[in-house]
């Protein structure tokens, strides 16, 4: 094993912001490389300084012995460097074997050979263990199977360096899975893997080496197996935050303060459950199983068939959110950047929105209230902001995060639906909204929490409902936690051990 790729002193200048800070990195022929951070710690920005899209202001670059002070997205394809960012770069409308030869020189020059393009993408295909049939329309795919057609379109290049950005985000338990398995296949055919990943789990579980940066500064690399999670993190955010998942010292009361009876729609049948004043009650499952469904229809946003919503005791006839923020109830969504947040307003603006009515007086609005909203929560939620005039989308993805949790408590909600609260926010950022959790059970506010990630689930949960293809198929208690039951009531196995 060689070095494929090394950086050198790559420094990223923008008005007011060193985004690369000297950074110096050198990545192995054949390894899994994880590359962790914080939001802002400028792992985006090194990845798209190796994939063409940034020009860094200083630094070299050196692929297989070229060195290059910048490159572009062609320079770096040709130089076999892959790079699959978050937002997939296909084009639904065509299909698998059009998305992964696209740009590439088949067939006349005025037409593409359709049989040898299906000929081509199927050995792909078939080296990387995927079964997809070359014809199929990209836009009919799951989420983890264009995550595959985007790896197809690298490797159909002869990419040697693949950079991997969050790439599990978005997928289920099954599809995560396969791509862990893929990442394997593509080491052991001696592709180097830059892994960007918040999920700790995975990247103890795939990589052999994790580089930390912090603050657009390279802090330190470390072979997996001679670091911890607990190294790893006080590398990651500068300092010892103790237990990944702070302990709560309150206990769930018996007061009921919401209750859903015989819920029925939007493909979940006959659901029923409580949830108790000052408790946390996780809701685990597979992607696709109906819990977000669940939460929509009790927040009002989604139409239920059939049921009944009972707030502090009292029946609710809940028919869109305003009723359910009427009641008490505040839904922070799963995707923050399409349902939760207002990117191209500023946090003065996203805050108070939802509570506008009560700080108005007929007519008018009271800007000292308002104003006043706004700095608590900012202050309270520890929002890194230069001002509350700035857009939200300028924000990290935690502090985005934030600023929908804000919005939601600005409604004096004390029933907390809580959709995928940390997904794709840092490990430090998830350490302050679990703390935030707990100060909020803590003043007898209730919290939903729906999670894919099963140590969260259980590291912050009172008791955890578990759903299976729209049904509840159990509940579980604290001192009966364990992964492998949880798992086994999400795959539809009621009668687990």
């Amino acid at each position: 094993m060689g070095t494929i790729l090394q950086l050198d002193n790559i420094t990223k200048l923008y008005p007011g912001v060193t985004a690369l800070d000297d950074v110096s990195l050198s990545f192995e022929e054949g390894e899994v490389h994880a590359i962790m951070g914080e939001n802002g710690a400028g792992k985006s920005t090194l990845i798209k300084t190796v994939g063409g899209a940034i020009r860094p202001n200083e630094g070299t670059i050196t692929v297989n012995g070229k060195s290059f002070d910048h490159l572009t997205p062609t320079l770096s394809s040709e130089n076999g460097i892959g790079v699959i960012y978050q937002e997939f770069n296909l084009v639904p409308s065509l299909s698998v074997s059009e998305n992964v030869c696209l740009g590439n020189k088949l067939g006349h020059r005025f037409y593409k050979d359709k049989k040898q393009m299906n000929a081509e993408t199927s050995k792909v295909l078939e080296e990387l263990g995927m079964e997809i049939d070359p014809n199929t329309m990209v836009s009919s795919l799951s989420t983890g199977q264009q995550q595959m057609v985007e790896i197809a379109k690298s490797m159909i290049k002869n990419c040697r360096v693949l950079i991997m950005d969050e790439p599990t985000a978005s997928l289920s338990s099954a599809e995560t899975e396969n791509l862990l398995k893929m990442v394997g296949t593509l080491k052991e055919k001696g592709v180097t893997i830059l892994y960007i990943s918040h999920r700790l789990e995975e990247v103890f579980q795939i990589s052999d080496r994790i580089s930390v940066m912090r603050d657009g500064k390279y802090i330190k690399t470390l072979s997996t197996k001679e670091t911890s999670r607990r190294e790893l993190i006080k590398l990651m955010v500068g300092r010892d935050i103790g237990d990944e998942y702070p302990k709560r010292d309150t206990k769930p009361e018996d007061e009921v303060v919401l209750e859903v009876k015989g819920l029925y729609g939007q493909g979940d049948v006959d659901i029923n459950f409580q949830l108790h004043k000052g408790e946390v009650l996780g809701v685990a499952g597979l992607v696709g199983a109906g819990r977000t469904e669940m939460a929509k229809m009790v927040y009002g946003y989604l139409k239920k068939d059939k049921g009944e919503i009972y707030a502090h005791g009292e029946k609710k006839n809940i028919r869109i959110p305003s009723e359910a923020i009427a009641n008490g109830i505040g839904l922070i969504p799963e995707d923050r950047k399409r349902e939760g947040a207002f990117l191209e307003y500023a946090i003065d603006w996203n805050i108070p929105i939802m509570m506008i009515k009560k700080a108005s007086n007929g007519l008018f609005v009271d800007r000292k209230k308002i104003t006043e909203i706004v700095d608590r929560y900012i202050k309270e939620l520890s929002i890194a902001t230069p001002s509350a005039q700035q857009l939200v989308r300028n924000l990290s993805g935690g502090n985005q995060q934030k600023v929908v949790v804000a919005k939601t408590l600005a409604t004096e909600a004390d029933i907390l639906i809580m959709d995928e609260p940390t997904r794709g926010i840092d490990v430090g950022a998830k350490q302050e909204i679990y703390n935030l959790i707990n100060e909020l059970v803590a003043q007898g506010k209730s919290v939903l929490m729906i999670s894919s990630e099963m140590e969260e689930l259980m590291g912050m949960s009172d008791r955890i409902m578990v759903f299976y293809e729209g049904e509840i198929t159990g509940f579980v208690d604290r001192e009966n936690f364990e992964q492998n039951h949880i798992m086994a009531l999400a795959s539809g196995i009621r009668e687990a051990a």
